[in-house]
């Protein structure tokens, strides 16, 4: 292929300089030169990277505006982020979880579970991160199980711990590589919506038919 051109040296040196960055300023227990413990946000990793190749004219402005689908995807991704975020820091959703949750201390002790779960992961729609998801919801409803007599608490967490492998595909924003498939443009906008409903409900039932009756023989 020839020898590397002055832009793909720059492209390489930039690179490395990404992951050193990445690797080190997300680690507090590491001391940067006139940095101290300082935390080094990997988005803005991603920007001063980006303005690099722009000012060495790797890439061109140009290039990057002509990106729409990335631009889409961009503001797509980042207002529904901004919402989630900002309906779990007000309690919203830990206040529709225990609304929910609370009528249900009244029923038998498998039918409340199910309906925990169902809960648990239907809720996924609220949040763009499994991670603010788990932490927001799960003691909400382990507390509610527990609170429940006869209710098998281990299975519920079990269920619920497992669920949260199953969710990443409801939405283009369920998970974080979820945004790069949506903004693939493969599977339109619709479809996409779509499919993530109709997989949703395939691995919903899978958990209660099969992973359920799994965790009753054991």
């Amino acid at each position: 292929m020839g020898p590397l051109s002055r832009n793909e040296w720059i492209m390489a040196a930039l690179v490395l300089l990404a992951m050193f960055l990445w690797i080190t300023g997300s680690n507090p227990e590491i001391r940067l030169p006139g940095l101290g413990a300082n935390y080094i946000n990997p988005t803005t990793v991603v920007l001063v990277i980006v303005s690099l190749l722009l000012v060495t004219r790797v890439v061109a402005f140009d290039e990057i505006v002509a990106e729409k689908s990335a631009w889409e995807v961009l503001f797509y991704f980042t207002s529904l982020l901004t919402l989630s975020s900002g309906l779990n820091e007000i309690g919203f959703i830990k206040w529709a979880a225990e609304s929910f949750a609370r009528p249900l201390a009244g029923l038998a002790p498998t039918t409340a579970m199910l309906l925990l779960v169902g809960l648990f992961f239907w809720i996924h729609y609220f949040f763009s991160s499994i991670t603010s998801h788990a932490a927001a919801v799960l003691p909400v409803v382990l507390a509610v199980g527990t609170g429940i007599t006869g209710l098998p608490v281990t299975t519920l967490t079990l269920l619920c711990l497992y669920s949260l492998g199953l969710m990443g595909v409801m939405s283009p924003y369920a998970t974080g590589p979820a945004p790069m498939y949506f903004g693939s443009g493969f599977i339109g906008k619709r479809d996409f919506w779509k499919f993530g409903l109709i997989f949703g409900l395939v691995y919903f039932a899978g958990l209660l038919l099969i992973v359920y009756p799994w965790l009753q023989l054991g």
